[in-house]
C-alpha cells in the first residue's frame, strides 16, 4: 500500500478535473476511464482521491466513521470546513450532531406529511403545463421543471408565490460555477446570505403566527438528546441551515431529474414510445433516468483515520471524491450500463440517493414529483420536439441537468 509512488501521475494519465466545463457536458467517458484504469484515484495537482467503482461507492457511504461529512459535500474551498453545516444543516454533520438535526427535521418531513402533498404537487403540474400545452413553444426548464419543485417546496415552507422567482434564482446562483472558477463566486456568496436573511425572516414571522407548515413544526420539533437524556430543540441558525439545503436539495435536484427524464426519453424515442404507451409505467422512467444520468453526480467525504481503499492507503485529512455517476454505470453491476432501458430493475443496486446513515431525507418526495409531473407529460401530449441545439447545461461541480431545454409540444 502507498500514497505516493502509485499514485505518481495518475492526473495525466487520466485527466479528470470536476470543475471543466467539457466534463460537465459528458462525465461518463471520464467514469468510464475511471473504472477501467484507476478506480481508486488521486489527482496530486489538486489533492483530492476519487471513487468510481459501484463497490468503492456503496462501501465509502457506509464507512460513515473515518470517512466524514463534517466539512460538507462539496470541495470548493470555501464551502469545505467544519462551518459547512451552516449551509448544508445536518449533511455536513457525523452521528450523533446529524442524528440529533435529522430527527428533529424528520418531524416536519413525515410519509405522511409529504404523501398529503400528492393532490397539491398533481394542482400545480396542471396548472404549469396547461400553461406550456397553451403556449405550445417554450422553455421546459424556466417554464414548468424549474417551477414546480420550487412551488412543492414554498408550499412546505408557506412561502408566499411573489417570493418564490427570486428563491428560485438564489438557488440557481448557489450551485452555478463559471469556467475556470474553482472557489465559491461572489453571487453564490451574496446568494447565501440572502437566503440566510430571508429565512430568518420567516422564522420570526411563524414565531409570532404560527400554522401547521414545515417552519412551524421545526420550531416547536423537540426530541431526547441521546447524550444527555434532555429534551432539545433546533436553533434558529440550524432551521435556516436546512431551510438552505432544501432550497438546494429539494428544489435544484428534482429541477434537474425532470429535464433529464425528458431529455434522455428524446434521445431515445423506442424507450419514449413506452411511457406514451403506458403513463403507468412512468414510475419505471423514473428510476432509470436516476440509474442513467441522475442530478447529483459527486459528493465528497473528509478522510477522519487513515483507509485502505483499492490497494492504496489514504491518509487522515485527506478528500474523496464519490462518484455516483459512475457508480450507476458500472458493468460490473449494472447490464449494459450505458444504455438507457426504461423498465430495468435497478432499485436495490442505486448509489443516486446515497446509502446507510445519510440516505437522502427527500428521495420519497423527488420520485413523487418526478411520477406525478412525468405522467401528467406524456397523458396529454401526443408530440413533444427538443431544440437540442439551443439547449444549455447548468456547470456545477455536484449537479448536473439543464439550465435550459427548449421544447415544442403538441396536446392530445
Amino acid at each position: 500500500m502507498t500514497t505516493g509512488t502509485d499514485t505518481a501521475g495518475m492526473e495525466s494519465r487520466v485527466p479528470f478535473d470536476p470543475y471543466d466545463y467539457a466534463f460537465h457536458e459528458d462525465p461518463y467517458p471520464t467514469y468510464a476511464r475511471l473504472r477501467d484504469e484507476a478506480p481508486v484515484y488521486y489527482n496530486a495537482e489538486k489533492d483530492f482521491w476519487a471513487f468510481s467503482k459501484h463497490a468503492d461507492v456503496r462501501a465509502a457511504f457506509r464507512d460513515t466513521p473515518r470517512l466524514s461529512n463534517s466539512w460538507g459535500v462539496s470541495m470548493d474551498p470555501a464551502a469545505y470546513g467544519p462551518d459547512a453545516h451552516l449551509s448544508m444543516s445536518f449533511l455536513a454533520l457525523d452521528d450523533p450532531k446529524h442524528m440529533r438535526i435529522r430527527k428533529l427535521v424528520s418531524k416536519g418531513f413525515t410519509p405522511n406529511r409529504v404523501n398529503q402533498l400528492t393532490e397539491r404537487i398533481t394542482e400545480l403540474t396542471h396548472q404549469h403545463w396547461d400553461e406550456c400545452l397553451e403556449k405550445g413553444e417554450f422553455d421546459y426548464v424556466s417554464d414548468f421543471a424549474g417551477l414546480l419543485p420550487m412551488d412543492v417546496v414554498s408550499e412546505l415552507l408557506v412561502v408566499p408565490q411573489a417570493d418564490r422567482a427570486r428563491l428560485r434564482q438564489l438557488s440557481d446562483d448557489l450551485i452555478h460555477r463559471d469556467e475556470g472558477v474553482y472557489d465559491v463566486p461572489p453571487a453564490a456568496v451574496d446568494a447565501y446570505f440572502a437566503l440566510a436573511q430571508y429565512y430568518s425572516d420567516l422564522i420570526d414571522d411563524r414565531r409570532k403566527n404560527p400554522g401547521s407548515d414545515m417552519v412551524s413544526v421545526l420550531l416547536d420539533a423537540e426530541v431526547v438528546d441521546e447524550t444527555t437524556g434532555e429534551p432539545t430543540r433546533l436553533t434558529a441558525d440550524e432551521i435556516i441551515g436546512f431551510l438552505i439545503l432544501m432550497i438546494v436539495a429539494g428544489n435544484e435536484t428534482t429541477t434537474k431529474l425532470l429535464a433529464n427524464a425528458i431529455y434522455w426519453g428524446y434521445v431515445n424515442p423506442d424507450e419514449f414510445a413506452k411511457v406514451f404507451a403506458d403513463p403507468e409505467a412512468t414510475p419505471a422512467w423514473t428510476e432509470e433516468t436516476l440509474r442513467y444520468d441522475n442530478s447529483t453526480q459527486i459528493v465528497l467525504r473528509r478522510v477522519l483515520d487513515d483507509v485502505e481503499y483499492g490497494g492504496y492507503t489514504i491518509p487522515a485529512g485527506q478528500r474523496v471524491l464519490l462518484l455516483l455517476g459512475s457508480a450507476n454505470r458500472d458493468d460490473e453491476v449494472f447490464d449494459d450500463p450505458d444504455s438507457y432501458q426504461i423498465g430495468r430493475d435497478s432499485s436495490q443496486a442505486l448509489t443516486s440517493f446515497g446509502l446507510g446513515t445519510h440516505f437522502c431525507l427527500g428521495a420519497h418526495l423527488a420520485r413523487l414529483e418526478a411520477n406525478v409531473a412525468l405522467a401528467e407529460i406524456v397523458r396529454s401530449s401526443s408530440k413533444i420536439e427538443l431544440d437540442l441545439d439551443r439547449a444549455v447545461r447548468v456547470h456545477s461541480v455536484n449537479v448536473r441537468g439543464f439550465a435550459n431545454l427548449p421544447m415544442t409540444v403538441t396536446a392530445r
